[in-house]
């Protein structure tokens, strides 16, 4: 699971809060996700992430293919069955 470095230094989609949640910190974070450049680029590479997840995830995409490939292989294991041991 990423952590808020991950998400702020190698996605760049986020910011990590340096100095504890200290009223100037928060004000400071605020103010570069809605008023500066950086904040407007941040939004950028959300949206695109966000666009080439929901490719991944509907009918067709990688990961739907994955799950769907997944399930279908427990379903075709015939000797598969709960609460029953091999006899």
């Amino acid at each position: 699971m990423p952590n808020a470095r991950y998400v702020s230094h190698v996605w760049k989609v986020g910011v990590q809060i340096e100095h504890g949640i200290e009223r100037t910190e928060i004000e400071r974070t605020i103010n570069l996700l809605m008023v500066e450049q950086e904040g407007e680029e941040i939004r950028d590479r959300a949206l695109k992430l966000m666009e080439k997840a929901n490719l991944c995830l509907k009918e067709g995409g990688s990961s739907y293919q994955s799950l769907d490939g997944l399930v279908k292989h427990i379903l075709s294991i015939k000797s598969f069955a709960f609460g029953k041991q091999s006899e």
